[in-house]
């Protein structure tokens, strides 16, 4: 059996999220049913992670294993074929037996975007939150160094998260502007439930004056999601890059 590697971009906005789910079509599924067409054996991806209604990816990783013995190119091209418009494979690759995306994963890599304007923008609406008023930036990277390093990220998780341990690592936690876009990138270990959207509703309430940078080791101490900032719509968020 070959162990085959898929690297995968997404536009979200149409589905329900990554996972195979009874409430509506996901990325999962689609993909799926498209690896059927192709190999005509039922597939069950393995996937990095998961990505929730309306968020994007240009690094998904998944993987599955097939008895077909046809090239790398059709997992990729010969899929591509079979996809929608909204879905690709950016790169088919032969892995390893038993390689597992979300085990053997280093750290991952997540983008924010946010349109700092006060007029509405229909090429972004799908892409950034739009934000009105100006932003402290200055802030908001004082805020980012605090959540810095391996913590325990329980204040910063949706309620509903399932996740046995709370411990992250943040290896890198950056904020651009140019123009009116703000970017907010965001490299770690592994990330909870929801998490780099409450880290970044709660860098923008930082960014507006309403918590001080000073209150997010505070935060980090009580763990509880009550007291940290909003969660950030999802069509902001990007999954860039997964590594191994």
């Amino acid at each position: 059996m070959r162990t085959i590697k898929l690297t995968i971009e997404y536009d979200g906005t149409g589905y329900a999220g990554w996972q195979i789910q009874p409430n509506g079509l996901s990325i999962q599924e689609v993909l799926e049913k498209a690896l059927e067409k192709l190999t005509g054996e039922k597939v069950r991806l393995q996937s990095s992670g998961r990505t929730d209604a309306g968020v994007h990816a240009r690094g998904m990783v998944a993987a599955f294993r097939t008895g077909k013995t046809i090239p790398l190119r059709a997992f990729s091209d010969g899929l591509n074929s079979l996809l929608p418009p909204d879905i690709a494979v950016r790169e088919a690759e032969e892995a390893p037996a038993g390689f597992n995306p979300r085990r053997d994963a280093t750290g991952k890599h997540y983008r924010y975007t946010i349109l700092n304007s006060s007029r509405r923008s229909p090429l972004n609406r799908m892409f950034a939150w739009r934000l009105p008023g100006e932003l402290d930036l200055a802030a908001m990277r004082q805020a980012a160094r605090h959540l810095l390093g391996e913590k325990d990220f329980a204040a910063f998780r949706a309620a509903n998260c399932a996740a046995k341990t709370s411990i992250r690592r943040m290896d890198s936690l950056d904020i651009a502007k140019s123009g009116n876009i703000i970017v907010i990138d965001v490299v770690g270990s592994g990330f909870l439930k929801n998490m780099v959207r409450i880290m970044v509703g709660t860098l923008v309430e930082v960014g507006r004056g309403a918590v001080d940078p000073g209150d997010i080791p505070r935060l980090l101490d009580l763990g509880d999601r009550k007291h940290a900032g909003m969660t950030a719509p999802p069509q902001g968020l990007c999954l860039m890059e997964v590594y191994y």
